[in-house]
């Protein structure tokens, strides 16, 4: 790269070995003074010292708004009285100043005779194991933090790289392109690289990143994809990010020169109706001969539907000659005279039903029997 770190540190300031109940402890970092956002290679080493119990522990850094960090890795030998582990951190300090990184330490003790506590479940049967947990106060590390140089937007040993897809398009057309940062320190992420000033439009999604980390820090692949656009010719202003590298504690910076876009309008030409304006407004009345084609296929539907009703009864408007005799008549027998001189086959049924009824055992009633007669006639 660019800035190199040269040789990278060897882990060995700072060791601190302690002791306590049934273990020690040893717990290094390999550097007490680190700029801020400068990475800390932190090692905790725990090994068991009484081998007549059955020990259990477990280490980790406390939360803090003033620091982030990242176990990299726990190598461990845990056999039935001997445990013995070696944790792995990095720290980067987000504070300058006295930075206190405090730690949490629980320790599990059991005895051989705990593992005879059984109790059934169905068919299975499972050991409970009696453990008697504790915390264990470990005094906190303290790092002399010191303060970036001003305006620093970078902290560590990195490349700038950049591509545009094009420098032409038409207008209000994306011009895509992407920023690619690469380097060893502190993660690269920033909220935005483009620049403020300027009346384009502007497009941006979250980074890519891409993080490996080891004792002695954390190597980043950060790539911004972003876009502009803009209805006429414009220039993007050049970007300036301010480094500095806590390994030969000298700032650099990483720029992107200015570039200049051209935008292609359309053809006005294209655009504009070339059609003559049309003629002074006339009334249309072409809508009067659809809507009379409708009344029409209207009025001929309705006719064709009514007219078989008109010839089913054309002389349901005129007078019956029978209906005044039926009308007069005062009992049946007259009224079977009348219907048979009638000589009506429409009427044959009504005759059958009067002879029924003279004649037979039918019951009838005149009244209703002359109702019927009459709307039959």
């Amino acid at each position: 790269m660019k800035h190199s770190l040269g040789k990278r540190v060897i882990f060995l300031l700072s060791a601190v070995i302690l002791h306590a109940e049934d273990f020690e402890y040893n717990l290094s970092v390999n550097k007490t003074n680190p700029y801020l956002k400068e990475g800390v290679g932190l090692v905790f080493d725990l090994e068991q010292t009484n081998h007549h119990k059955r020990l259990l522990v477990d280490f980790d850094l406390e939360a803090d708004p003033c620091y982030v960090f990242e176990r990299i890795n726990i190598d461990q030998s845990d056999r039935i009285h001997y445990v013995k582990k070696h944790y792995t951190y990095l720290v980067f300090p987000l504070c300058s100043g006295d930075l206190n990184v405090r730690f949490t330490l629980q320790k599990s003790v059991t005895g051989d005779e705990s593992l005879d506590y059984r109790f059934s479940g169905g068919s299975d049967i499972v050991t409970q194991r009696i453990a008697v947990k504790s915390t264990l106060f470990i005094p906190p590390l303290t790092l002399k933090v010191k303060a970036l140089p001003n305006d620093v937007a970078l902290v560590g040993d990195f490349n700038l790289t950049y591509a545009f897809k094009t420098h032409h398009a038409n207008t209000h057309e994306p011009l895509a392109y992407r920023v690619h940062i690469e380097g060893f320190g502190y993660p690269p992420i920033l909220d935005t690289l483009l620049p403020q000033e300027g009346n384009f439009t502007r497009f941006s999604e979250s980074p890519t990143i891409i993080s490996n980390s080891d004792i002695n820090g954390t190597y980043s692949t950060v790539t911004y994809p972003m876009a502009l656009s803009h209805d006429k010719d414009f220039t993007l202003p050049s970007l300036t990010l301010k480094a500095f590298n806590p390994q030969t504690e000298k700032t650099y910076e990483l720029t992107i020169p200015t570039q200049t876009f051209t935008i292609t309008k359309p053809d006005i030409a294209t655009l504009i109706d070339t059609t003559d304006a049309p003629e002074a407004l006339k009334v249309d009345w072409s809508w009067l001969g659809a809507l009379f084609s409708y009344l029409i296929v209207f009025v001929a539907g309705y006719l064709s539907a009514s007219l078989p009703k008109w010839k089913r009864n054309p002389l349901s408007k005129k007078s019956h000659p029978l209906k005044n005799k039926i009308q007069n008549c005062h009992d049946a027998k007259t009224l079977l005279q009348i219907l048979m001189a009638a000589d009506n086959k429409n009427l044959s049924y009504i005759i059958q039903k009067l002879e029924a009824s003279l004649y037979g055992n039918g019951k009838i009633t005149l009244k209703e029997l002359k109702k019927e007669i009459l709307e039959i006639l």
